[in-house]
């Protein structure tokens, strides 16, 4: 067997199905390019169908394939819908990633119940909602499955103005691992992936030229992450052959963020 070969059948995800709910944003969008180059079929799921199409469009100009599914991350009604939607065309999702997110940089005495809901309302019940949809059809289907939940440095680290952001990842790793106990033994695969600081559209109003220092000065990589750096940890944690015994687990790409205390 060739290198290339070994590596195929490590990390191929050929005849699979990825649903990426939030595929639409920078990250998610890195996300989307990794599985579909590793030869998964991509779901992208999100409200915008401008932008949604637009990331097919870019999949399909790297050789990989897929569609864009318009739906709010919130609404349990949707998430069915698309469980519906790829049954009808004979398929069935096999790697799910929970990347929908939002965040605000408010005083904590200066967060209101509509802010705190909205944002756990995207964060954690999106989560909560996905995994429950899609694993039930795993389970139904008794096949092995792979979920992704998208986490954050900030939900093992305390940073700054990023009070609700912070509880809802936060929760959203103690929901990974109790996933991860409750459907070991039915082939389900729960992990957390924990991205540093990447510069995207949910972060960019409070990456201020202060924070920007702030954050090289603690960074032993001394600068940002690129999207498509993720790519190798979210292959990892899609694919049964190289990571059929990880679960339960947060994968931190920060650039050393996590290491750095003095």
């Amino acid at each position: 067997m060739s290198s290339s070969e070994y590596l195929t059948k490590l990390f191929g995800l050929d005849g699979k199905t990825a649903v990426v709910i939030g595929g639409t944003g920078t990250l998610g969008g890195a996300i989307c390019e990794a599985l579909g180059q590793a030869g998964a079929y991509v779901v992208v799921v999100g409200r915008n169908a401008e932008s949604g199409n637009g990331q097919v469009e870019r999949l399909a100009g790297m050789g990989a394939s897929g569609e864009f599914f318009q739906a709010d991350s919130t609404s349990r009604e949707d998430l069915e819908r698309l469980v519906a939607h790829l049954r009808d065309a004979g398929r069935a999702c096999d790697v799910l990633v929970n990347g929908a997110g939002t965040n605000s940089a408010t005083p904590f005495l200066e967060i209101d119940d509509e802010e705190w809901d909205r944002i756990m309302n995207v964060n954690l019940r999106s989560v909560r909602l996905a995994c429950q949809v899609f694993a039930s059809d795993m389970l139904e289907r008794k096949t092995a499955g792979s979920i992704i939940n998208i986490a954050s440095l900030s939900a093992i680290t305390p940073l700054s103005r990023v009070f609700t952001y912070s509880a809802s990842k936060a929760a959203v790793l103690s929901l990974t691992q109790n996933l991860a106990r409750e459907w070991a033994e039915s082939g389900i695969r729960v992990n957390a992936l924990s991205p540093g600081f990447f510069p995207a559209e949910q972060n960019r109003k409070v990456l201020t030229p202060e924070r920007v220092e702030s954050i090289m000065r603690h960074t032993p990589m001394n600068r940002f992450g690129e999207p498509q750096e993720l790519a190798g940890a979210v292959v990892l944690m899609a694919s049964n052959a190289a990571a059929g015994f990880l679960t339960g687990t947060n994968i931190v790409v920060d650039g050393g963020f996590t290491a750095m205390t003095i």
